[in-house]
């Protein structure tokens, strides 16, 4: 499974429902999981971004796909991502020469 870091910014609307925002991200979980995501972590931040996300999916093609329908319920607007373990790193950097 591919590791990404989601960085998710409320809309007009998703601060107008702030109160759900705690059940929005568990119907979330359900719905990334049902496509094979998962949710490693979640949380609520004070700066740039309002929630940070680590999630893994099994390809960029579905890590999109997810984000694109969550998007689409109008709350959130996302940023994603890819991160890459020590030894994803590794093998990339053994490509070097």
């Amino acid at each position: 499974m591919a590791t990404y870091v989601a960085l998710f910014n409320w809309t007009d609307q998703g601060v107008k429902n702030a109160r759900d925002s705690v059940n929005r991200v568990n119907q979330t979980q359900s719905m990334f999981e049902s496509m094979g995501v998962n949710i490693k972590t979640i949380v609520w931040t004070q700066g740039g971004y309002d929630l940070v996300g680590i999630v893994e999916a099994p390809d960029d093609e579905t890590m999109a796909t997810a984000v694109l329908r969550l998007a689409g319920a109008g709350n959130v607007r996302t940023t994603t991502l890819r991160g890459f373990s020590a030894e994803e790193m590794g093998k990339i950097l053994s490509n070097l020469g």
